[in-house]
């Protein structure tokens, strides 16, 4: 399936600054929609609703690099020169950040020996300083393969771009702790993973869909995953079930569909901005990266202050600190790039 043209940025502009702060929702309502049983049942539904709303955050910037990486062609040394410096040396110097704050808030300790301290640095580095810090360890997993897989998708046809993900879906399928079962012997795990995303985002980004009515469509497709995600949920959560996020995992049919309508919405939703918001717009896009990394810092400082879900009632405080933390950090970022190298490791 060979992509002639550049895909037009304008909705992708768009919609990587709705899933960043899709994302920041999802986070400051998340500790809430774990206080099932402790907290009003009307209080909990708010957090399973704007949960649902918002799932589609982490794959649709998957798809959105599959957009804009996969139709071109890379020679191998620049690419990871380029790509992988972009991730890592910011990844890095947040992960110091987070445990540093670890270290402030007496969540670890280091001691005299500096062997020891040493190896806790490089363990808390191998596995995350940070609970949100998992999209990057992902993220550069994908970089290693995308000029492999963005090969395949410019020379393969339609036909096989649709094998490939209907693969990786059945593969998925498999997974389900209801249908692994069902799971034969037959090795699919080729076809699992992050990397379907990245393929049906080049693929949602170039396909000619023939149908007028496809925004309606996929209105529809959204509205209809937020209401089993969020019945399914409460549901989990009322019997007692270990594994009350099933409905809200990335890897798993819910969230694929929600996310590929999200996406295929946003490529065919024309959104007239005025000048002074395109810039607003593509100022804290230019910092999108940083903002993700160090959001989670802003919500903690938020949270000594008072200020998360429980200020007032969550259908306004969830918004409401979301967009302050969006507001913030995209300052703090800011201010860090203007340091000496600050553009190198604010991300």
């Amino acid at each position: 399936m060979t992509a002639t043209n550049k895909p037009y940025t304008e909705w992708i502009n768009n919609l990587r600054i709705i899933a960043l702060f899709a994302v920041i929702v999802l986070h400051t309502s998340a500790v809430l929609l774990a206080q099932y049983g402790k907290v009003s049942f009307a209080d909990w539904l708010t957090a399973d609703i704007y949960n649902a709303i918002v799932r589609f955050a982490v794959p649709v910037f998957v798809m959105i690099t599959g957009a804009l990486l996969l139709h071109r062609e890379y020679e191998l040394g620049d690419f990871f020169k380029k790509r992988l410096s972009r991730v890592v040396t910011p990844f890095l110097f947040w992960s110091l950040v987070y445990i540093g704050y670890s270290w402030y808030n007496d969540e670890i300790t280091f001691g005299p020996d500096v062997w020891a301290n040493t190896k806790q640095v490089l363990h808390l580095l191998k596995y995350g300083s940070s609970y949100h810090l998992w999209y990057v360890y992902m993220l550069i997993g994908l970089y290693f393969v995308i000029p492999i897989i963005g090969k395949f998708v410019r020379n393969a046809t339609e036909k096989e771009i649709l094998y490939f993900l209907a693969l990786w879906f059945v593969a998925m399928l498999l997974n389900l702790p209801y249908l692994s079962r069902f799971n034969p012997q037959v090795d699919l795990h080729y076809f699992a993973g992050y990397i379907g995303y990245l393929v049906l985002g080049h693929y949602l980004t170039y396909k000619d869909f023939k149908s007028k009515k496809i925004r309606a469509w996929m209105a529809l497709l959204f509205v209809l995953m937020v209401v089993i995600i969020v019945i399914g949920t409460r549901m989990l959560y009322r019997s007692g079930s270990s594994i009350g996020t099933f409905y809200y995992e990335p890897l798993y049919p819910t969230i694929i569909l929600l996310s590929g309508s999200v996406f295929v919405m946003a490529r065919f939703t024309v959104v007239k901005l005025s000048p002074v918001l395109i810039r607003i717009r593509d100022f804290a896009g230019g910092y999108n990266y940083g903002i993700y990394l160090g959001h989670a810092l802003v919500l903690y400082l938020l949270d000594r202050f008072g200020i998360s879900y429980s200020f007032c009632a969550p259908v306004i405080s969830i918004p409401v600190t979301a967009l302050l933390c969006f507001v913030l950090t995209l300052g703090m970022v800011w201010l860090i790039s203007k340091l000496p190298f600050g553009k190198w490791i604010s991300g």
